[in-house]
C-alpha cells in the first residue's frame, strides 16, 4: 500500500446512524481525489464492521483505521478482523494501532511494554498482520522507534509541522509517516479560534498530547486556558481552502508522506458528515 497526498480522518463513517449516508459521502471523497479514509474506534466500537462498510462503498482508495484501540480487542480478534478485510479487498486495508490515554483506559500501564506485547500478538496469531499493512499512532522517541522497527510506520495525532520534522528523523527515510491534521474552514477569525478551542480543550487535558508538546518547543503557558493562539495556529489550520493547503503542506515539507484531515465545523465531529467543506477543500489539497 502506498500513502500519499491528502486523505480524510472521520469517526462519522462508523458514528453517523445513517450508514447508507456514510457509504455515499465515502464514494463522493474517493471521486475528489483524497487519497486515503481514516476512521477512528476512539473507546471502542465496531471498528471492522464499519470499515468493512466503507471499503465495499468504494473501489480503490484505502481505508484505515486510525486508530483501533488495543486496550478494547485482543490481537487474535484484531488480527482476525484485518485478515477478513484484507482478504476481501487486497492492498487496501491498512490496521492503524494505538495505546489511547491513561485517563480513559481503566488499568492503562506501560504504553511501551503494551504495545510491543500486543504487535507480538498480531506476529503469533493464527492469521499474523504483515508488517506493511499496519501502522501505530506514535508521538515519542521509544514509540516512533518501536513504529519504525515493526510496522509500516508513525500515524502521529494532534501534532504539529515540527513534531513531523522530529518523527521523520526518528524514522528514517523508508517508514510512512501520516500524520492527523485538524483544520477549521471557517474565515471568520474569532469562531475559527473558538472552534478549534473546543476542540483543543479534549486534548490538553490528555498528558500523552501535552507531554509530546512540551518536547516539541511549548510551555506550559501555551497550555492553559484552551492553549495559547500560538499553539492554535500551529497546530490547526484554519481559514480558506488556500491558507489550509498551506498548513497541510507544512507538513508535507516537514517530511510527512501523506496527510489526513480532520475538519472541525463546530457540530458534531463523531456523526458529522461535512460533505460541503470536503468539496470546497478538495481543489486545494487534491492534485491531479
Amino acid at each position: 500500500m502506498e500513502l500519499r497526498g491528502t486523505g480524510i480522518w472521520t469517526s462519522a463513517f462508523m458514528r453517523h446512524e445513517d450508514h447508507s449516508a456514510a457509504e455515499d459521502a465515502a464514494a463522493e471523497l474517493e471521486d475528489l481525489g483524497y487519497t486515503a479514509l481514516w476512521i477512528p474506534e476512539g473507546a471502542g466500537g465496531p471498528i471492522f464492521e464499519a470499515c468493512g462498510r466503507i471499503l465495499d462503498a468504494t473501489a480503490r482508495v484505502p481505508v484505515a483505521t486510525g486508530i483501533l484501540n488495543v486496550w478494547k480487542h485482543e490481537p487474535a480478534e484484531t488480527a482476525a478482523g484485518h485478515e477478513r478485510l484484507a482478504s476481501a479487498h487486497p492492498g487496501r486495508f491498512l490496521l492503524g494501532i494505538g495505546i489511547s490515554h491513561a485517563p480513559m483506559i481503566e488499568g492503562y500501564r506501560k504504553p511501551l511494554s503494551k504495545m510491543r506485547s500486543y504487535l507480538d500478538g498480531l506476529d503469533e496469531a493464527d492469521q499474523p498482520v504483515p508488517h506493511e499493512e499496519r501502522i501505530v499512532a506514535a508521538l515519542g522517541p521509544k514509540m516512533l522507534e518501536l513504529a519504525r522497527d515493526r510496522s509500516l510506520g508513525s500515524h502521529p495525532y494532534f501534532t504539529h509541522a515540527e513534531h513531523t520534522a522530529a518523527a521523520r528523523e526518528t524514522l528514517g527515510p523508508d517508514a510512512v509517516l501520516a500524520p492527523e491534521v485538524a483544520v477549521v474552514p471557517i474565515r471568520d477569525r474569532e469562531r475559527a479560534h473558538e472552534v478549534a478551542r473546543e476542540y483543543m480543550a479534549i486534548y490538553l487535558r490528555l498528558p500523552n498530547y501535552t507531554n509530546n508538546l512540551l518536547r516539541h518547543g511549548f510551555t506550559e503557558d501555551d497550555l492553559r486556558d484552551g492553549g495559547s493562539d500560538r499553539l492554535l495556529e500551529a497546530v490547526i489550520p484554519w481559514g480558506d481552502p488556500d491558507r489550509i493547503a498551506e498548513g497541510v503542506q507544512a507538513h508535507f515539507d516537514a517530511g510527512a508522506d501523506h496527510v489526513c484531515i480532520q475538519v472541525l465545523t463546530g457540530r458534531n465531529r463523531s456523526t458529522d458528515l461535512s460533505r460541503a467543506e470536503w468539496r470546497e477543500l478538495a481543489p486545494a489539497l487534491v492534485s491531479g
